[in-house]
């Protein structure tokens, strides 16, 4: 490989933060991502709300909040439909976009959210929130890639497989961690760009898929590291910056269980019919062996031997965003995970789910869709297809609902929430109207915030591990002043690398340069992305043929 010589490298790594990395340095697994802490400007990055990677990597790659790009949550909704989202979801340009209107180029590979990738000068594969076989640019570059690599995937076989065994499932995760960097040397050697930019996804997910497991953690981390330093050797970068986008941490506290807590105060109404949000997660884990309080496996019990399969695996996993059997389906085809609609929900799923009690959004005045968009959503007339709140009396229901949720207590006395406001003093933008209504941010992120009806309001934390909103970055390079910043933000991440290339910031832009002076703006046209049949091409098709819609 002749290797190349990028201006700036944007290293991003899903999830990291100082907490995680400080453990990790005093076992000596991560000396190329301390050094490239130690030697330039470092120090926490406060996430965007809500702090997850399907509307904080757009924040980060297009230096803009929700409001403005659009994408606030895995989903997007029509009513009470919704589709994944997807790059056609994002309505700001991306930093490569913003590169190629000014004549650079760029190798963008594995970036969450980037799926149909746009054309630009010079090579982009996407990742996470994509298909399995993602639409790349140029065309015809992942056949390309899977040849030159011996193959390339964007998900693993055996993720939340609690049947398979447990190091095999950390050596796919590493496998992954490989093929992203040998993906970014090759490409960035065929291209020779100005900019690259490589992400490493399973840094979060083997907290997600292993909780408490920090062997684990660590032979990832250790892999990234490897990835990194393989990276810098081979594309000389002027200038690196490193950075996620947000923390993860424990959450030993409580799971709130916001849907019952409004069904008690009358808000929500609930239903046995299949147009319901069904109570997955516990249906899963009883058929594990687990109750109310599984742990996901994370106390190394063995599981049962009819336990799920992928599919119910990645149903799931996906459950534990709120989503319905079907919906559940739906987006796990749109990322290649299923490969027949019949393996979507097994018999004995589908029949226990079928009498579980689920939200009746229709009815009800309020509730919460999906935990990670972190609030409410109220069923407004004219607005929702059956919207029972009269618009006239909007601001004075949610004006009561921030009040009822702002003084809620956990049974040791702590607030659950330490900001509830309405979305216009967290979101600005022309996409303001797609958020939830009222913002709910767990207090410290201890309290982790949960959709399911589970009988009780308070339990055990479904997920001992979670997004906490404190990330990291690092900048280093020539002229980078060796100091640590205390006060840096994800929308901070975009300028920078802006300034670095010498290049005019959005005048949509609302971070700042973390090193250098501030350049100028200019106004970029916004993209005109090429909509997707998402949750994926057939599937709704499929699920209709099974029954699972209606």
């Amino acid at each position: 490989m002749a290797g190349t010589n990028l201006d700036v490298l944007l290293v991003g790594i899903d999830a990291a933060c100082l907490p995680v990395l400080r453990r990790l340095e005093e076992t000596e697994s991560i000396p190329t991502l301390s050094s490239l802490l130690a030697d330039g400007t470092s120090g926490p990055l406060e996430s965007q709300l809500p702090p997850w990677t399907p509307s904080a990597w757009p924040s980060l790659y297009t230096g803009t909040n929700p409001g403005k790009h659009g994408a606030f949550s895995f989903l997007e909704y029509d009513g009470y439909d919704w589709d994944v989202v997807d790059a056609a979801s994002v309505a700001e340009p991306a930093l490569w976009e913003i590169l190629d209107a000014e004549g650079l180029s760029s190798v963008v590979v594995n970036v969450p959210v980037t799926h149909p990738a746009a054309d630009i000068d010079g090579a982009v594969v996407p990742g996470f929130v994509g298909p399995e076989d993602p639409r790349c640019t140029p065309p015809g570059l992942l056949s390309n890639l899977r040849e030159e690599l011996g193959g390339y995937r964007v998900y693993a076989d055996n993720e939340f497989a609690g049947d398979a065994p447990r190091d095999a499932r950390v050596s796919e995760y590493r496998d992954l961690v490989r093929s992203r960097g040998g993906a970014f040397r090759y490409l960035a050697d065929r291209f020779d760009p100005d900019f690259g930019f490589l992400q490493f996804q399973q840094t979060d997910t083997v907290f997600h898929d292993m909780p408490g497991d920090f062997d684990a953690v660590r032979s990832v981390y250790e892999a990234v590291d490897e990835q990194v330093a393989e990276t810098l050797a081979a594309t000389d970068p002027t200038h690196v910056v490193l950075a996620s986008d947000h923390g993860m941490g424990e959450f030993d506290r409580h799971e709130f269980r916001v849907n019952e807590f409004l069904r008690e105060h009358g808000y929500v109404e609930t239903t046995r019919d299949e147009a319901g949000m069904p109570s997955w997660v516990p249906l899963w884990r009883d058929s594990l062996g687990g109750g109310d309080d599984a742990d996901g496996g994370s106390d190394g019990d063995e599981p049962d031997s009819d336990a799920p399969g992928l599919a119910e695996r990645g149903v799931a996993a996906l459950s534990a965003l709120g989503l319905s059997p079907a919906r559940a389906a739906g987006a796990l085809e749109a990322v290649g995970l299923l490969g027949a609609a019949r393996r979507f929900a097994p018999e004995g799923v589908v029949s226990a789910a079928g009498v579980s009690e689920r939200v009746d959004f229709a009815e009800s005045t309020a509730y919460m869709r999906l935990p990670v968009e972190l609030g409410i959503r109220l069923n407004v007339a004219g607005r929702e297809p059956e919207g029972v709140v009269p618009p006239d009396e909007y601001e004075s229901v949610r004006a009561d609902l921030v009040d009822l949720l702002s003084g809620v207590t956990t049974p040791d006395g702590d607030p659950v929430f330490e900001r509830v406001v309405p979305r216009e003093e967290v979101f600005d933008g022309p996409h303001v109207a797609d958020a939830v209504d009222i913002v709910t941010v767990p207090a410290g992120f201890e309290n982790f915030p949960a959709a399911q009806l589970r009988g009780d309001v308070f339990g055990a934390p479904g997920e001992p591990w979670n997004h906490k909103l404190h990330g990291v970055v690092g900048v280093s390079g020539p002229d980078v002043p060796e100091r640590e910043t205390s006060d840096a933000h994800l929308l901070d991440v975009a300028p920078t690398v802006l300034s670095l290339l010498g290049v005019p910031l959005s005048d949509r832009m609302e971070g700042s340069p973390l090193v250098g002076d501030r350049p100028p703006t200019r106004a970029y046209d916004r993209p005109d992305r090429e909509q997707t049949d998402a949750p994926g091409e057939g599937v709704e098709a499929h699920l209709a043929n099974l029954g699972y819609l209606d």
